[in-house]
């Protein structure tokens, strides 16, 4: 057995490089059409997307977000919540493995049907129910507002990447009745359906080892950090091993 520690960024590219083999990601890569919404999980994963496709140009994932959560001690006037036009690249659209730069989910959404693969972050998992939440702060119900009919209504396939570090313990029905609350302020909350996928399946599915979340948290810089024990025959715990390697010194996420 293993016993790693991994902090939040490491986790991000744990989850992108997992997403990448997903069995459905691989089936559309070249043949359908996959929209990454843009968020800081999904940067990593539209970095080595792009990178697997044989882009070379850098990506900046540091910039791939329309809202991100900062400590108090930032100024959001001057680092600023959403970023502005000049630097933010827009969602990921990859048309038969080509990306179509300068679009956006909202560009392509109408025309995706079911072979078609959306994929967005969310900011609170269920982890027992395998469930996911999401903040809406756009009147109009934002990225996840033109998602859900597509999902619903065309079968398009929704795939959540999002970190462990987001489990929570309510029910989420229940949270979205009281944030949505007309005398409530601050984000909305919409519970999502879509298949979650976490650092745990991207372990699965890179090595065929086990993992199980054994701890948490930390200083310096590991805040938030990730313990895992991960089991498997030797040949994947040996695999575990050099996956972990290879991204337990991921550098922290900035903007």
């Amino acid at each position: 057995m293993l016993q790693v520690a991994l902090t939040v960024s490491a986790c991000k590219r744990l989850i992108a490089k997992g997403i990448v083999l997903h069995p459905e990601i691989q089936k559309a890569i070249q043949s359908h059409i996959i929209v990454i919404v843009a968020g800081t999980t999904n940067g990593y994963i539209a970095e080595e997307i792009l990178k697997y496709l044989g882009y070379e140009e850098p990506f900046p994932k540091n910039r791939f977000f329309r809202g991100v959560t900062l400590p108090p001690w930032c100024s959001t006037t001057e680092i600023g919540r959403i970023p502005d036009e000049t630097n933010f690249p827009g969602d990921v659209v990859l048309v038969k493995g080509h990306w179509e730069k300068g679009k956006n989910l909202f560009d392509v959404v109408q025309q995706l049907t079911q072979n078609d693969i959306i994929l967005k972050g969310a900011n609170a998992l269920d982890v027992k129910n395998r469930r996911a939440g999401i903040f809406v702060a756009h009147p109009q119900g934002g990225t996840i507002g033109a998602i859900i009919p597509a999902v619903i209504g065309r079968r398009v396939r929704l795939i959540i990447p999002v970190g462990l570090e987001k489990r929570i313990y309510g029910n989420l029905d229940n949270i979205a009745m009281k944030i949505n609350a007309t005398n409530a302020t601050g984000p909305r909350f919409f519970p999502v359906p879509g298949e979650i996928f976490t650092e745990i399946d991207a372990i699965k599915l890179l090595t065929g080892a086990d993992a199980e979340l054994i701890g948490a948290g930390g200083v310096n810089g590991a805040e938030g950090a990730l313990w895992f024990a991960i089991t498997g025959d030797a040949g994947q715990e040996h695999k575990s091993d050099e996956l972990i390697k290879g991204i337990q010194d991921e550098p922290i996420f900035t903007i």
